[in-house]
């Protein structure tokens, strides 16, 4: 029996994959202790797991688009994101993050650090205690830092030859440039605890004996990415927040089904829902909109044919669509392939155009900028539900990610990590 301590913050797609391998180490006789936002304590209590809110760091109380600290559908450039995660998580509160995990470690005992990426102030914590370390994400890698990977959030196929190589390392260079502005802080953080000054920003990464990648090798562009990236697999499942859902159409309906879901984080995407909401309403199908819990189901009215809910349980719509729309969140794009669902895309940022750069590669869907109209809304839809080569082409891919699901090791990844020395 070993302790482990997870911190995480409200991510969204972030939290409920680290409570899932939470709770796989809990049933496998571990101790374990989630850190994350207020808001968080209900995913924690689904899976069973012990939780303590933020004390210091920044604490969110609900998941509303008020109390966002990354706002990042008001950024206007790729610049503007990174300066906005440096200020909401990754530098200017490093110093709180790192001082509420010492006070849990003091308090609860560790083994173990695991922290989702951006958390920094983790790092530096357990750095400062010397304890082994872990990085769960649960997406592609975000930073540019995994060699042979393209850069992140363009939606950029591998590198086909040595100009597209060179033209990529400009890219990550310039990339890793940015997140300089946040060193300050950083430093001042790890002086806190006693630790020596970084010269780049992102070498506190390089604490992390694994950086474990919940996600599907098969997805991934980098196959075989070298130590210490792991792949162990996606971990999904219905948000503990998810409602029973009863069709409001008999049994003599039958029009595809298409579900519609975009982010559980707020992204700027009214306007891109009612405009899907607008076509389905012109379609021969039916359509499930599930809004998340940041959008109201009343500012969003829809015609007989289209059902707009809170939330429903994905799990069991899935297996019965014809089409899903949705702004390819790694989670969101993952579920339907694994039903073998052709998937709509229209990312709004993030890891969204990555995701759905995977999709269109495998020929298991489409792409459509977020603003597209509902007449090219409709006709994607069209094209996927009668093309029987997209069903096909996501129920290959599915299939392949659906055996990475049943491989799925990141808790023996850490376990691991118990009786390891540091690389």
């Amino acid at each position: 029996m070993a302790r482990f301590i997870f911190a995480t913050w409200e991510g969204g797609g972030h939290v409920q994959p680290l409570m899932l391998v939470a709770r796989g180490l809990k049933d496998r006789g571990h101790e374990v202790l989630v850190l994350s936002d207020a808001c968080n304590a209900a995913d924690a209590a689904a899976v069973g797991a012990p939780f303590r809110a933020w004390r210091t760091a920044p604490s969110r109380a609900d998941k509303s688009p008020a109390t966002d600290p990354l706002r990042d559908w008001e950024h206007k450039s790729p610049l503007e994101v990174i300066t906005g995660l440096n200020e909401a998580l990754i530098a200017t509160p490093a110093a709180a993050y790192a001082n509420d995990v010492l006070e849990a470690i003091d308090d609860h005992g560790a083994d173990v650090v695991v922290s989702q990426e951006l958390l920094l102030g983790v790092m530096a914590a357990a750095e400062s205690r010397g304890l082994p370390l872990a990085l769960l994400t649960a997406n592609i890698w975000p930073f540019p830092t995994m060699p042979g990977a393209p850069p992140f959030g363009g939606g950029l196929p591998p590198a086909e030859d040595e100009g597209v190589e060179d033209l990529y390392r400009r890219i990550a260079e310039a990339t890793r440039g940015a997140y300089q502005s946040g060193l300050p802080a950083l430093n001042a953080a790890r002086a806190g605890l006693g630790l020596k000054p970084l010269a780049d920003m992102l070498d506190q990464l390089d604490v992390a004996r694994r950086i474990l990648m919940a996600t599907s090798r098969a997805f991934d562009v980098v196959k075989d990415p070298p130590l210490p990236f792991v792949h162990v697999g996606p971990y999904l499942a219905d948000p503990a927040w998810a409602e029973p859902w009863t069709s409001p159409w008999g049994p003599e309906k039958t029009d595809p089904l298409v579900l519609v879901t975009f982010s559980s984080m707020y992204q700027g995407q009214d306007t891109t829902v009612r405009n899907v909401i607008a076509a389905l309403g012109e379609m021969p199908a039916r359509g499930l909109v599930t809004l998340g819990p940041v959008l109201d189901v009343a500012d969003f009215p829809a015609p007989a044919n289209v059902a707009v809910v809170k939330s429903a349980p994905h799990s069991q719509i899935l297996p019965g669509c014809a089409a899903v729309v949705t702004h390819c969140g790694h989670a969101s794009t993952l579920r339907p392939l694994m039903a073998g669902v052709p998937i709509l895309c229209l990312p709004m940022g993030r890891d969204q155009d990555d995701n759905a750069a995977r999709v269109v590669a495998a020929g298991a869907g489409l792409r459509l900028p977020r603003d597209a109209e509902p007449a090219a809304i409709a006709e994607g839809l069209k094209s996927l539900i009668e093309d029987g080569a997209y069903r096909a082409a996501a129920a290959r891919l599915g299939a392949e990610i659906s055996r990475d699901v049943a491989n799925r090791d990141a808790e023996a990844q850490l376990e691991a990590l118990l009786i390891s020395e540091p690389a």
